[in-house]
């Protein structure tokens, strides 16, 4: 699996464990529509550490707690 495949995948879940959407992060963390439509639409083969940051910040997780999970044991791209 790519890290972009698992990073959107890991989010995915996170959103919606924690009852987050395109529109709330839009809003509340001030992050532009495009970046996240490019994002989960896959039209990004790389994320960055800043805009994932910020992405998890909006939803109170930490970097820590999104990437201790065993979807990223699988990444070889």
């Amino acid at each position: 699996m790519k890290l972009v495949d698992a990073v959107i995948a890991r989010l995915r879940v996170l959103m919606q464990q924690k009852g987050a959407t395109l529109y709330s992060l839009n809003r509340e963390g001030g992050i532009a529509k495009s970046t996240l439509s490019q994002l989960f639409n896959h039209k990004q083969e790389k994320v960055s550490l800043n805009l994932l940051y910020d992405i998890l910040s909006t939803m109170g997780v930490t970097m820590k707690e999104f990437f201790d999970d065993p979807i990223f044991d699988d990444v070889n791209e």
